[in-house]
């Protein structure tokens, strides 16, 4: 017979499965800004009770990747201006301190250099899409330099507030295309291990794609006033 501690160390771990499975849909661009969620749907596709799915929206919706309007039902939610230049801010401290410091022979080159091949190859077949989420990998295996299991956590979670950010744009050849090409260019500095070189070319290219979204932002907001 199971116990009453081993049921609830069950339901956490299902919690935990099914959100990271929704946080997987956010970053692979499945599911965007505004999007409203079906909980029926979700709990098919998902094979789990609506009751499961029902934590885990409360679960998202405190870490801000949800929002819940009374009446209406669970939607993705949309990233403020104030939430995105803090995320760049973020991202800064962390992913040009683990360039500069890492290890030069670092298995996660390994990891970084697949995600450029993926985006050069999800370029060519036209798929933006796919290219965004290889984007998401070269930054993720990128962090990975650092050695820290509790920022390679950390970091996953922004990245999917950054996808939200991301999914704002309504173009994403616009938005990717000229990261297919940075990205090599940093990979490239890695290979040569020319660390400080590629932690300041990734600083200049955070700069530049905070200018992007932001902006993008700022258009969408003028737009729906």
């Amino acid at each position: 017979m199971t116990s009453a501690p081993e049921l609830s160390i069950a339901a956490t771990s299902l919690n935990e499965r099914v959100a990271d499975m929704v946080r997987q849909k956010i970053v692979q661009g499945e599911f965007v800004p505004g999007q409203k969620l079906s909980e029926a749907a979700l709990s098919e596709s998902l094979d789990i009770s609506r009751n499961t799915l029902r934590e885990v929206f409360r679960s998202l919706t405190k870490e801000g990747l949800l929002k819940h309007a009374p009446n209406r039902g669970v939607f993705v939610a949309t990233p403020s201006i104030a939430s995105i230049i803090d995320i760049y801010r973020v991202r800064r401290m962390i992913e040009c301190q683990a360039l500069a410091q890492a290890y030069p022979y670092h298995p996660a080159k390994k990891r970084m250099r697949q995600a450029v091949d993926k985006a050069q190859a999800c370029r060519d077949a036209g798929d933006w899409q796919g290219v965004g989420t290889a984007n998401m990998d070269f930054h993720m295996a990128l962090v990975g330099m650092a050695d820290s299991e509790r920022l390679n956590s950390f970091f996953s979670h922004l990245l999917v507030e950054l996808r939200l950010a991301f999914g704002l744009l309504n173009d994403p050849e616009f938005l990717h295309a000229p990261y297919v090409g940075m990205n090599q260019r940093i990979m490239e500095m890695v290979e040569a291990d020319q660390m400080a070189e590629a932690a300041a070319a990734l600083n200049e290219y955070l700069v530049h794609s905070e200018r992007i979204v932001l902006a993008v932002y700022a258009r969408q907001i003028a737009h729906d006033a």
